[in-house]
């Protein structure tokens, strides 16, 4: 991913956002998010990466950007170096299920066992349903553990999936 990626990348993850949460995260939050801030934000990422997060986009023939995915080292306490996380991955909503989500997935194991990650974790809010289904036909798993986030004053439970990385599954 390049810097020229970056508007397109907040765009596709605001109209993710507003697609995908619509009816679970308050209307407020979604109204909120803006491509404009978003780009501000990405582009403040770009200048100043953290050491070990790989963005990668996914484009069309022409050359747009279609997907975005991100992953790095998992966040959380108590885990080993080798268990990456998927922090994000978004497609134009208008493309779901042409299948440039599992190709951009596909990228994210191969780009995890080349930094050598053998558990890969993501998290999921657990009534996107949609996505829960998308990751448990790539091999997740959901694992039990579970997290809130707040959203102006609602809170939204998300649910800790994942799998093992190994070359079979590329």
């Amino acid at each position: 991913m390049g810097e020229a990626d970056v508007p397109a990348v907040s765009a596709i993850r605001v109209t993710g956002w507003k697609a995908a949460y619509a009816g679970i995260v308050p209307r407020s939050h979604l109204d909120g998010m803006t491509v404009e801030a978003d780009t501000r934000r990405r582009r403040q990422h770009f200048k100043e990466p953290e050491a070990d997060t790989i963005d990668l986009v996914a484009v069309d023939t022409l050359g747009r950007v279609v997907g975005w995915a991100c992953l790095g080292s998992f966040r959380g306490a108590g885990t080993s170096a080798a268990t990456g996380e998927l922090y994000a991955l978004y497609v134009q909503p208008s493309l779901i299920g042409s299948g440039i989500g599992r190709t951009l997935l596909e990228a994210v194991h191969a780009h995890a066992l080349a930094r050598g990650f053998d558990r890969m974790r993501l998290w999921v809010i657990e009534e996107n349903t949609r996505a829960r289904r998308f990751y448990e036909r790539a091999g997740y798993v959901a694992d039990g553990v579970v997290q809130a986030d707040d959203y102006d004053g609602v809170s939204v439970s998300e649910a800790r999936y994942q799998r093992t990385v190994q070359e079979q599954f590329l």
